[in-house]
């Protein structure tokens, strides 16, 4: 039998990301986003009202990065979430977290986070529907502490998913099967 829920956000798991810029003065602004996902191949959407600070840095200087949150810094991503980069000016700085400039656009990478997407802004998309940042990925990095064997091994990224429903933190870690091949198993 099912039961009947609330309406949410619904979908799990949900992404957390991590949105870094650079502010007017260059510090970093770093903002937590569980609404994003790849629109297509090497293009990203990130659902974010125009209200946030890192919306407004991205169309200042036209790039941002998207970082793929881990459990080992779970802490500093929620904080991101819950502390306004329009109200905390240096809200990086009480992350305890580092930074370094990305190769390819004008936005800092987050050195903790294991994967990062370097990404152009390409426009704001604001409609009766969503609203949200569109931005092409130019390069994608990963720390050498997440490869086994020349490979990335997403079990070593120590992913973290968002709960909407309990709002709950959940690691991703486990491979329980190869895509586009399982499934060959019913045909």
């Amino acid at each position: 039998m099912r039961k009947k829920l609330d309406i949410t956000e619904g979908i799990f798991p949900m992404p957390v990301l991590m949105v870094a810029t650079y502010n007017e003065d260059g510090s970093v602004n770093v903002m937590n986003a569980a609404w994003g996902t790849m629109q297509e191949r090497g293009n990203v959407a990130l659902n974010l009202t125009e209200s946030h600070k890192t919306v407004k840095n991205i169309k200042a200087r036209g790039a941002f990065t998207v970082s793929i949150a881990d459990a080992d810094h779970m802490v500093e991503a929620d904080y991101f979430g819950i502390e306004s980069g329009n109200s905390v000016a240096d809200k990086f700085e009480h992350s305890g977290l580092t930074a370094g400039k990305a190769e390819k656009v004008d936005a800092p990478v987050i050195n903790e986070f294991p994967i990062c997407l370097e990404c152009e802004f390409i426009e704001y998309q604001d409609g009766k529907y969503g609203c949200g940042v569109i931005g092409k990925v130019v390069n994608v990095t990963a720390d050498e502490k997440v490869f086994k064997n020349g490979n990335i091994d997403m079990s070593l990224v120590n992913a973290i998913a968002f709960d909407p429903y309990t709002h709950g933190y959940y690691k991703v870690t486990e491979r329980v099967g190869e895509a586009f091949k399982d499934g060959a198993k019913l045909k």
